[in-house]
């Protein structure tokens, strides 16, 4: 018996269970922590060895996706299918929404909801300052067109599938491959911040475990609608706010003591030349709207389903993702272990 199978399948206790599509992602993972800290029996698709953090008590799964019905046979008795897959910027034309048609297939037939994390993209660049459930959704982008085509299918799908889209801001925490530590964070060590936006407006960002909380929470509401559109408030701020907070936990975890902090921004020019060639920056420079167009998302909705839901406070959200991405001092890090 592995470390990621610890109670056997004929003798466990009656626990709800979830299933996690793509385990080993960023959103994944903080999902699987987040519902077997909460008590469910955590099923988790990955296609190779677990991530670091993986909880021991999971069951990991190395069923591809497309073996829709291997699945769904390992799968058995899930409640809640978490749709935690994300194909690359690149690929998102060809691979979203195949992708997603074959975790609402796996939820479909498993009789489970399947719960997505959402994004700001369906919104478009004329969006407003506060996004709530009832905004239209006027995308400018592929990729909000995409996510709105998504989103249309979960609707076609209902009520024969139940669905959740908890809507966040952009990602930071449990691990890299984001913004925050791909450009904000990528050369704090030597005193320098980046910031990708006009730094006096606000942005939304979702700090994961918490989101990861928030779905769980939701997940267990009782009398959560059949098809349910949810914004995640997460933290707004502005991007010298939120730098702010940044040196705050950085000079806390023994980065750049006794000298200031350089910021600066995102070389747009050089991106958009060249985006003809470089089929990443193409993907970028399709985005940067949402880094000159304020906005939040309004909480009363998720609220109103989960009162007593506490966030974690910013610097201590800081702090742990400082310490996820190894970005501390050898001082901070010695105390730690």
């Amino acid at each position: 018996m592995t470390a990621h199978q610890t109670i056997p399948a004929n003798r466990e206790p009656h626990r709800r269970k979830v299933l996690i599509l793509g385990a080993n992602g960023r959103f994944g993972l903080a999902a699987a922590q987040a519902f077997a800290a909460a008590g469910w029996i955590v099923l988790a698709q990955v296609r190779r060895t677990p991530a670091p953090g993986m909880p021991g008590g999971a069951r990991c799964l190395f069923t591809p996706v497309d073996d829709v019905g291997g699945i769904v046979a390992a799968a058995a008795g899930a409640e809640v299918v978490v749709h935690a897959l994300n194909p690359a910027y690149t690929r998102w034309a060809t691979e979203l929404l195949p992708m997603a048609r074959r975790g609402m297939d796996i939820a479909e037939r498993l009789g489970a909801r399947f719960a997505l994390p959402g994004n700001v993209y369906n919104f478009g660049a004329g969006m407003p300052a506060v996004l709530d459930r009832d905004t239209p959704q006027q995308p400018t982008t592929r990729k909000g067109r995409l996510r709105v085509d998504l989103e249309a299918e979960l609707r076609r799908r209902a009520p024969r599938l139940r669905s959740l889209v908890l809507r966040g801001g952009d990602f930071f925490g449990a691990g890299a491959g984001n913004w925050f530590d791909l450009v904000m964070l990528k050369s704090i060590e030597r005193g320098r911040l980046a910031y990708p936006g006009t730094p006096t407006l606000a942005h939304a960002w979702a700090y994961l475990p918490d989101m990861a909380a928030a779905l769980v929470a939701l997940c267990e509401h009782p009398a959560l609608p059949d098809c349910a559109d949810i914004p995640f408030p997460g933290t707004t701020l502005t991007g010298d706010a939120l730098l702010g907070a940044v040196e705050q936990a950085a000079r806390a975890s023994g980065l750049a003591e006794g000298r200031e902090f350089r910021r600066g921004g995102m070389p747009w020019g050089v991106i958009r030349a060249g985006s003809l060639m470089v089929p990443i920056w193409r993907e970028i420079a399709e985005m940067r709207y949402l880094w000159e167009t304020p906005h939040a998302l309004d909480g009363t909705a998720f609220r109103e389903l989960v009162p007593g839901f506490r966030a974690t406070p910013l610097d201590a959200a800081l702090r742990a993702t400082l310490r996820t991405l190894g970005k501390v001092s050898k001082q901070v890090q010695a105390v730690a272990a």
